[in-house]
C-alpha cells in the first residue's frame, strides 16, 4: 500500500533530450525554411524576407522591444539604411548561429548588427538578450 508523501513519491528522474541545442537550431532553420508560421516581414532596399517574431526577439533586444509594442499579427518592419545583403546575412546568423560574410561587407554587416542589437555579434549591457 502507497502512502502519500513516501519515500518513493519523492525521487526526481533527469529525463535529458540528447542533441537538444543541435535539433532545435535544425528545427527552427526547417520552419524558416518553410515558412512555416513565419508572422514577422523584415524589408529593406525594396527587398524582404519573413522570419520568426520569437526568434528574432530572443536573439535581439531591438526586435523585442519594437514587436512587443506591435499589436499586428503579421507586421512589416521596413528598416532604413540597411543593406539588404547585411539583413539576410544577419537574420541566418540568428537561425544557425553562424554566418560568412565577405570581407568587404563586413563593416556594414557589424554596425547593422550593432544598430540591432544582435547577440553575440555585439557588446551588450543587458544580461536578459541571450541567444
Amino acid at each position: 500500500m502507497a502512502v502519500p508523501g513516501a519515500m518513493g513519491d519523492m525521487q526526481h528522474f533527469c529525463l535529458r533530450w540528447n542533441n537538444y541545442q543541435s535539433s532545435i537550431t535544425s528545427a527552427f532553420e526547417n520552419l524558416r525554411d518553410d515558412e512555416d508560421f513565419v508572422d514577422v516581414t523584415l524589408a529593406c532596399d525594396g527587398k524582404s524576407l519573413k522570419a520568426h517574431r520569437v526568434v528574432l526577439s530572443a536573439c535581439s533586444p531591438y526586435f523585442r522591444e519594437l514587436l512587443k509594442s506591435t499589436p499586428c499579427k503579421h507586421p512589416v518592419i521596413v528598416l532604413q539604411d540597411v543593406m539588404f545583403e547585411d539583413l539576410h546575412a544577419l537574420v541566418e546568423f540568428i537561425y544557425h548561429g553562424e554566418v560568412n560574410v565577405r570581407q568587404r561587407s563586413l563593416s556594414s554587416f557589424l554596425k547593422t548588427a550593432e544598430v540591432l542589437r544582435v547577440s553575440g555579434l555585439t557588446q551588450q549591457s543587458e544580461v536578459k538578450s541571450n541567444c
